[in-house]
């Protein structure tokens, strides 16, 4: 059985919750690591200055397993972990959110504040287009020029049947073209190269990686 790898979301979603005057606006954004995350926290503290809090949580790695959290000067436990609670159960990775609060004169309590923090998070993501990641090999095909439309076309069409993606095309002496295959369907991708090239074709085989997917 192949291994399960977390998601990530496919670009920056914002989304404002509103409860008992208090504002919560929420940033979800791809962070391809920990320096990527920082990055886009200090923006948002720059950008809304005037906001009393910018609690984030932040998950990144291949595995999901970097972590981390920031309550930002409301109670210990009631923003920065339960914004990653979110982020966990929903099996996301590479992914940075910052919760920017505005007070509206209103005191939520500690469960209000979990509650209203969690929300908020759960409802932007709700909006995010969430990307697939699989273990899949590489595959390239060096291909005559005046076949290459061809080619393409075929391999575009294997592709999107076979729950694989299509990679960088690199144009030199020859068209190469790249695609990132399950480890079960490498012997029929050969099968589709034979079968449009009278044999023609090969299929060199590259690393195993962890790749993005279509259809989240």
């Amino acid at each position: 059985m192949s291994r399960r790898y977390p998601s990530t979301i496919a670009g920056p979603v914002e989304h404002e919750f509103v409860v008992s005057r208090s504002r919560f606006v929420t940033l979800a954004h791809p962070a391809a690591d920990p320096a990527a995350a920082e990055t886009v926290i200090a923006d948002v503290r720059r950008r809304s200055w005037d906001a009393r809090h910018h609690c984030t949580a932040m998950v990144t790695g291949v595995l999901g397993d970097q972590a981390r959290s920031s309550d930002d000067g409301e109670p210990s436990g009631t923003a920065g972990v339960p914004m990653l609670e979110v982020l966990r159960r929903r099996e996301l990775t590479d992914v940075v959110v910052v919760v920017s609060r505005w007070f509206g004169g209103v005191k939520l309590g500690a469960g209000g504040l979990v509650r209203a923090y969690s929300t908020s998070v759960s409802e932007t993501l709700d909006r995010a287009e969430v990307v697939r990641r699989a273990a899949r090999t590489q595959v390239t095909v060096a291909v005559p020029h005046a076949d290459a439309g061809r080619v393409d076309n075929a391999l575009r069409s294997w592709v999107q049947r076979h729950d694989a993606t299509s990679g960088a095309t690199v144009y030199g002496a020859e068209a190469t073209f790249e695609v990132w295959v399950p480890a079960d369907g490498i012997a029929a991708l050969r099968a589709e190269l034979a079968a449009v090239s009278s044999g023609g074709l090969d299929a060199v085989l590259g690393d195993e990686r962890v790749v993005d997917l279509p259809g989240g």
